[in-house]
C-alpha cells in the first residue's frame, strides 16, 4: 500500500511538472542564494560571502507569457541572466535580448524614461551552461549581430553570450571553484551512463540514489528526492523527444532531397525524348512548363 501511494505522489508530481515544467534540476539548485552566491564567485572568479545580498529577479511567470528564464539577478551593480543548456542554440543572444528587456522593465517601473536625468542600469552579463552531449569547445562566445541579415562592422546593437561548458572534463578550473555546478555535472553524466543500460525512469531513480551515497548534491537531492526525479524523467523524455524530431527532420530532408532528384531526372528525360522527336530544347521545355532560370539544369541528357 506505502508503495503504491509512493507511486502515486511521483506520478501527480510528474503531470505538475508536465503542466508547469518551467522548473528543472538547474532551476532548483539555484533557486538557494548560498549555490547561487558560489557560482557567481566561480565564474567571475571573486569571492563574496554574503548571499542576502543578492536580489533574484528570475522571470517566473511562464503561464502567461512566453517570456521565461532560468536564473536572473543583480548583485555587485551587474544583471546576471544564467540559463542551462543541453542543446546547441545560436539563438541565445536573441532570446537573452528578449530577457533582459523584460528584466530591465521591470526594474525602472518607477523611473522617468523621459526625464533629463541619466537612468543608471545594472551592467548585464549573459552566461549558458552547456551540458549537451555533442561536442562542444570549453568556452565560446554567440553575438547577436551574426543573425543580422545585413552585417555591420560596427554593430549599433549587440549582445554578446557567453557559453560554458560543464561536462565532466571541461572547464576545471571553474568547476573546481562551484561544488553545486560540479555534483550538478556528475548527476547528469550519472543519468546517461544509467540511460545506456537501462530505462529513462529506472537510470534517473538510480542516478539519485547513487549521489545520495556518494554525497553529490546529497542534502538537495534527499529534500527534493520525488521533485527531481520527476523533472529529470520529464527533461531526459523532451530531450530524447527532441532528438527524434531533429532526426525526423534530417530523414524528411533527404527524402526531400531524392524526391527533387528523381523529379530533375524525369523531367530531363522527357524534354530529351521531345527533342529527339523534333522539338527544340525551349519548345520542349516551354512544353513542360519549366520556367527559363531552370531550363539549364533540365538542359542535359540524363
Amino acid at each position: 500500500m506505502k508503495q503504491k501511494k509512493r507511486k502515486k505522489k511521483s506520478q501527480d508530481i510528474y503531470s505538475k511538472t508536465q503542466r508547469n515544467h518551467k522548473d528543472t534540476v538547474f532551476r532548483m539548485i539555484y533557486k538557494n542564494p548560498r549555490e547561487l552566491l558560489e557560482l557567481y564567485n566561480s565564474v567571475n572568479e571573486s569571492d563574496y560571502t554574503d548571499p542576502d545580498l543578492l536580489k533574484i529577479n528570475t522571470l517566473e511567470n511562464a503561464i502567461y507569457t512566453n517570456v521565461k528564464n532560468d536564473v536572473s539577478f543583480v548583485f555587485d551593480c551587474s544583471l546576471n541572466l544564467y540559463e542551462h543548456q543541453s542543446t546547441i542554440n545560436p539563438n541565445m543572444p536573441l532570446r537573452m535580448l528578449e530577457y533582459v528587456a523584460d528584466v530591465l522593465q521591470k526594474l525602472i517601473l518607477q523611473e522617468d524614461l523621459y526625464g533629463e536625468r541619466l537612468i543608471l542600469i545594472p551592467t548585464p552579463r549573459f552566461i549558458v551552461f552547456y551540458n549537451g552531449t555533442r561536442d562542444q569547445p570549453e568556452r565560446l562566445e554567440y553575438r547577436l549581430s551574426s543573425a543580422f541579415e545585413k552585417p555591420m562592422d560596427r554593430p549599433e546593437l549587440e549582445l554578446i553570450v557567453t557559453v560554458l561548458n560543464i561536462n565532466e572534463g571541461k572547464n576545471r578550473e571553474l568547476m573546481s571553484r562551484c561544488r553545486s555546478l560540479r555534483d550538478y555535472a556528475y548527476f547528469v553524466a550519472c543519468v546517461r551512463r544509467n540511460l545506456e543500460l537501462m530505462e529513462r525512469d529506472a537510470a534517473v531513480h538510480k542516478a539519485v540514489d547513487e549521489c545520495i551515497q556518494q554525497g553529490v548534491l546529497k542534502e538537495f537531492l534527499q529534500n527534493n528526492k520525488a521533485e527531481v526525479i520527476a523533472m529529470s524523467i520529464y527533461e531526459y523524455d523532451e530531450e530524447a523527444h527532441m532528438r527524434t524530431i531533429r532526426e525526423y527532420g534530417r530523414e524528411e530532408g533527404r527524402e526531400e532531397g531524392r524526391e527533387e532528384g528523381r523529379k530533375e531526372s524525369t523531367l530531363r528525360h522527357i524534354a530529351s525524348l521531345m527533342e529527339t522527336l523534333g522539338l527544340t530544347r525551349d519548345l520542349a521545355m516551354e512544353a513542360l512548363k519549366i520556367p527559363e532560370t531552370e531550363r539549364e539544369k533540365y538542359s542535359s541528357k540524363p
